[in-house]
């Protein structure tokens, strides 16, 4: 197997070259998997068209032209109903909009996130029908346990692919499957283990996608790592990771490719009814576009790719700030992840960073009491990260 750009950056790899299989890259018949992380749809006012959807992802569309199969985090809902989730913020797009980013070519999304029922049931079901028009598999969330934590499953070139999904519970979504009622599929990583060994015997590959870890940390924590090879050790092929909003490290484990968080690929300012914004610096606007070649017997080849939204349309990172990026989450997690590296990392995320950009003047004028308490709760809280 290969590890390799799609920028074609001069950043060395061989870090990641320890361990890989031995697959032929000349066995075929072979599988091109793109994988991109969080689709964060938003509407403001009616929202925007269709076309203005479609016209997004114009810049990017020849390198998801070339995967067989093209998967993503769909994270938002549909508005429905009157019900909403208590907590903020809230994710919401137009059909207009889902329809117009999904008809890029993804054929395969997981639901198993944190706002998948933020307009509860109503919301998710209306979600739920218009990827069933569209023809788009969806996993990780149903009218039930059993239905959310069901795979989905295609067939490629003869290649029996299944994809599974769950949720970290500390990532926050508003409802859990159960046995009677609806929700996201819960992490329960005895669940997944016993799941993945079933599912082996009927498919040659199992994707796995988790929506878990902290929110902005360049690293997982060691909980994630040690999960993660536990599900290798069961015969997870592809381990996709998201919830984090950036792009954390690739790691091939026992010849099977890792990737904590994918990072943002379609990146909206979300926001809160006070009028308050989740907003994106340049690191929250690149994502990673992950590009797996798939034979029977395993994984051949993968390809990182920086990508970039600007708030209006998503490309190919070509400033080397991808790159760079990339190198240094990569890195970061081959020097491996400890408990003191992940509580300075936490740290240095949740309260050094908050705190200095809190001391400038421009940002002290307009802070609002809400943003005081959470800075405030946010010290109280530092020491208890994994």
């Amino acid at each position: 197997m290969g590890v390799g750009r799609g920028s074609g950056g001069g950043f060395p790899w061989r870090e990641l070259e320890t361990g890989l299989s031995n697959v032929s890259a000349g066995d075929v018949p072979q599988v091109r998997l793109a994988a991109v992380g969080d689709l964060l749809l938003v509407a403001e006012g009616e929202g925007p068209s269709r076309r203005d959807a479609e016209s997004r992802l114009d810049g990017i569309r020849s390198l998801l032209d070339g995967a067989d199969v093209l998967f993503g985090n769909l994270e938002c809902a549909l508005a429905a109903g009157t019900e909403m989730a208590p907590t903020e913020p809230r994710v919401v797009a137009t059909a207009d909009q889902v329809r117009g980013t999904l008809e890029a070519g993804f054929n395969v999304v997981t639901l198993a996130n944190n706002h998948a029922f933020d307009y509860r049931e109503a919301g998710f079901r209306e979600v739920c029908g218009l990827l069933d028009r569209l023809g788009v598999a969806r996993f990780g969330a149903g009218d039930n346990l059993a239905q959310a934590a069901a795979p989905a499953r295609l067939e490629v070139k003869g290649i029996r692919l299944a994809f599974v999904g769950a949720v970290d519970r500390r990532s926050g979504p508003s409802q859990f499957a159960t046995e009677g009622q609806a929700g996201v599929a819960p992490l329960d990583i005895s669940r997944l283990l016993d799941q993945i060994r079933r599912l082996r015997r009927e498919v040659d590959h199992v994707i796995v996608s988790l929506h878990w870890g902290e929110e902005r940390l360049r690293i997982p924590s060691p909980v994630q790592v040690e999960q993660a090879h536990a599900l290798v050790a069961a015969g997870a092929s592809l381990i996709l990771g998201h919830h984090a909003h950036v792009v954390q490290g690739l790691e091939v484990y026992r010849g099977v490719p890792i990737i904590y968080s994918l990072g943002n690929f379609i990146a909206s300012e979300v926001l809160f009814s006070s009028g308050d914004r989740v907003t994106w610096n340049r690191t929250g606007r690149t994502g990673c576009l992950l590009t797996v070649e798939l034979a029977r017997d395993g994984v051949v080849a993968v390809t990182q790719t920086p990508t970039y939204d600007d708030g209006r349309r998503v490309e190919p990172d070509g400033t080397g700030f991808g790159d760079r990026r990339i190198a240094l989450v990569n890195r970061a997690l081959a020097r491996g992840v400890t408990l003191r590296r992940y509580r300075w990392e936490f740290f240095r995320v949740k309260t050094l960073r908050p705190a200095l950009e809190h001391l400038r003047w421009s940002n002290i004028k307009r802070l609002s009491p809400r943003k005081v308490w959470k800075f405030l709760a946010g010290l109280g809280h530092a020491h208890k990260a994994e």
